[in-house]
């Protein structure tokens, strides 16, 4: 049984966010939900997961899922609200307690926050299978741009998280911290072995003036487009390419209060004693020289 999708695209932060579902009436998974984020303020809101929430509730769906692909740098997840609005679990790839480690060291979090991924009900192995309703699914380890990185694959649908994006676009970067450019292309090699009629739905696009951003791609047009891995490019020359582009970009924009959030499976960090949340800058940490 192949499911059915709708899209939704936030272009503050060129993300994708998907309801998978069996049917109307039904049960349904979200993938890569995205929390609002003001960073001049510092304020969140839910207008995102709002929207997903409208289409959910006016399909009569379930939620037993809300799938993150991996950690986002570039967004904040809505995950926990999410949770809270309708019950499901929050899965993640298991690699998520090597960047929980990591960064728990970079913005010095609390003493008692756990690097075992507690904080997600579900850690995700490769191969793992689980059911969305009526769909089966499966989770693919897709690492190299983060440890965590997961594809799902729901009937012949692959929420390919940050692997490939728009052929012209090309592949994620591997310059975070677990970041590796090797296992990134042996991850978009296994993707281009599922089956040909595959739907490939990117978690972004950030299109050129002259189109919109488009959620679904085809393994046969990244194959054969795909400015990075397409045609007969070769491992040596992925990583010569990745490495050298990735030297010259600059850090994400929202990577420091995004990280902080989605280790956490979405929820903000603890109140102050003044009860007031606050994130951490970590200086002089992340990117060039200013």
């Amino acid at each position: 049984m192949n499911p059915q999708v709708q899209s939704f695209y936030d272009p503050a932060t060129f993300t994708f966010t998907y309801v998978v579902y069996d049917r109307d009436g039904g049960h349904a998974a979200i993938v890569d939900p995205v929390l609002d984020y003001d960073p001049a303020c510092a304020r969140t809101s839910t207008a995102s997961a709002d929207r997903v929430l409208a289409f959910v509730r006016d399909h009569s769906l379930i939620v037993d899922w809300i799938l993150e692909t991996h950690a986002h740098a570039d967004h904040l997840t809505s995950a926990a609200y999410l949770k809270r609005e309708t019950g499901a679990k929050v899965a993640i790839g298991r690699g998520i307690t090597q960047v929980q480690e990591r960064f728990k060291a970079l913005f010095g979090m609390e003493p008692e926050f756990a690097t075992d991924g507690r904080q997600f009900d579900r850690l995700f192995a490769d191969g793992d299978t689980f059911a969305i309703g009526e769909l089966e699914a499966r989770a693919i380890a897709t690492p190299g741009h983060t440890d965590d990185s997961l594809t799902y694959l729901v009937g012949d649908a692959a929420f390919v998280g940050d692997t490939v994006f728009a052929p012209e676009t090309g592949t994620a970067r591997v310059d975070f911290p677990g970041g590796d450019a090797r296992k990134l292309y042996r991850s978009i090699r296994t993707l281009f072995d599922l089956p040909a009629d595959t739907r490939l739905f990117l978690c972004h696009d950030y299109p050129p003036a002259e189109r919109e951003a488009h959620p679904q791609s085809s393994l046969d047009e990244q194959k054969q487009r795909n400015v990075h891995v397409g045609g007969e490019a070769d491992e040596e020359t992925f990583v010569k390419l990745r490495t050298e582009r990735d030297a010259r970009l600059a850090a994400p924009k929202l990577i420091l209060p995004a990280l902080q959030v989605n280790i956490r499976a979405g929820e903000l960090p603890p109140t102050d004693a003044n009860g007031i949340r606050y994130l951490r800058l970590p200086l002089n940490q992340l990117g060039g020289e200013a």
